[in-house]
């Protein structure tokens, strides 16, 4: 399933959530409701067992998707418009719950390591994003005034879907609700200026992901997944996941060794080579860039850039 985090027309504001089907956005909320009453059983606990927020959602994890693919199925087979919303007429918010951690994994791929002149690290360098940062499918990037080396980095994103701690690595997959398209956008100047680099990674509506949540029963192999990126129509990353120094697995277990993981947190896994900094001579991001980001099998996320 394609799940969506959508703001219908006309509602400011208000964030629900959905299954993208054949370009309509399925309201997966008012679907299970209408499920329940079809087998006349209580309606009423759809709010509970498929909430239509964000938070709520996603904190239920599997559980919830389970219930999701049983009225989804339901309002396609018995063709149910009244829980049908029109792609175009929805806004895609990002796969993101309110106050969820953002944990970021640096030099995971050899030829980017390469290609920065630095070192294979012997653990997962990793650093944060805050909300401030993070916006939707939809969204434009802001590039603030700070900066004069802002770059782009597209990254496969996985999003926890039950609470994770001390996690072995053979059992990590499990906790994974599903993956989206990232873009760990950076401020070069900002970041390099200082050995920490917080400063050049969470400015200010800067950090899109979407445009959606595919499950991770649909992704059976996170490890053989093409990944490029465009700005303006011209190539510059184009890599595989298969070439991550540390893959999946042995990330949640290190992360979760030190940070309990919630349902809904998300880990952006590293970007591969090609990013405007390393290029001769170095390319930045100027106002009016458009950066498309594919991944294999989720899907393509595509922003501008705005001063």
């Amino acid at each position: 399933m394609r799940i969506v985090f959508y703001e219908p027309e006309n509602t400011f504001g208000q964030i629900r959530t959905g299954v993208l089907y054949d370009n309509k956005v399925i309201d997966v909320n008012e679907a299970y409701r209408s499920f329940l009453t079809y087998n006349e059983a209580s309606a009423s606990s759809a709010d509970q067992l498929v909430p239509a927020s964000v938070n709520d959602y996603l904190a239920l994890g599997k559980a919830a998707f389970d219930r999701t693919k049983e009225a989804v199925s339901h309002a396609i087979e018995h063709q149910e418009d009244s829980v049908m919303l029109d792609r175009n007429l929805v806004t895609l918010k990002a796969p993101l719950k309110q106050g969820a951690k953002v944990i970021c994994v640096g030099k995971n791929y050899r030829n980017h390591v390469s290609e920065m002149k630095s070192e294979i690290p012997d653990f997962p360098v990793l650093f944060a994003k805050f909300s401030n940062a993070m916006i939707g499918p939809e969204d434009q990037i802001q590039k603030s005034s700070k900066t004069n080396k802002l770059d782009y980095e597209g990254e496969l994103a996985l999003i926890i879907g039950k609470e994770a701690s001390q996690v072995s690595r053979d059992k990590a997959l499990d906790y994974v609700a599903g993956y989206t398209v990232g873009n760990d956008v950076s401020a070069r100047d900002l970041q390099k200026r200082t050995p920490q680099w917080l400063q050049g990674k969470t400015l200010d509506h800067s950090t899109p992901i979407g445009p959606w949540m595919v499950t991770a029963d649909e992704v059976p192999d996170p490890h053989d997944l093409t990944i490029k990126t465009t700005v303006n129509g011209e190539q510059r990353q184009y890599s595989n996941t298969r070439h991550f120094i540390f893959n999946i697995p042995y990330l949640i277990e290190f992360i979760s060794s030190l940070i309990t993981l919630q349902p809904g947190d998300v880990i952006l896994t590293g970007t591969p080579d090609g990013v405007g900094f390393a290029m001769d001579p170095p390319q930045f991001l100027e106002n009016g860039d458009q950066i498309k980001i594919e991944i294999e099998k989720i899907g393509i996320l595509e922003n501008d850039v705005r001063q």
